[in-house]
């Protein structure tokens, strides 16, 4: 095992690959083996890398709010 930041980007880019698999091949389908499951994610795979196209890895600017009439102090 190596354990990385939740917050790791190309950590994030994997998550959105397995929503991917989960909302396009694994929702409401049912196994009836483990075996039977791996053969259908074989098969997504497969098929999903045949049209795969990179990824466009983008992060949206972070609104800052402005606190009026508010100063810090120091101690």
């Amino acid at each position: 095992f190596h354990f990385t930041p939740t917050s790791a980007s190309w950590l994030n880019q994997v998550e959105v690959w397995f929503s991917i698999l989960q909302g396009q091949s694994l929702s409401g389908a049912s196994f009836t083996s483990l075996k039977q499951l791996q053969e259908h994610i074989d098969a997504y795979i497969n098929a999903y890398n045949e049209k795969a196209e990179p990824f466009v890895w983008t992060k949206k600017k972070a609104r800052q709010r402005r606190f009026k009439g508010r100063r810090i102090t120091q101690l």
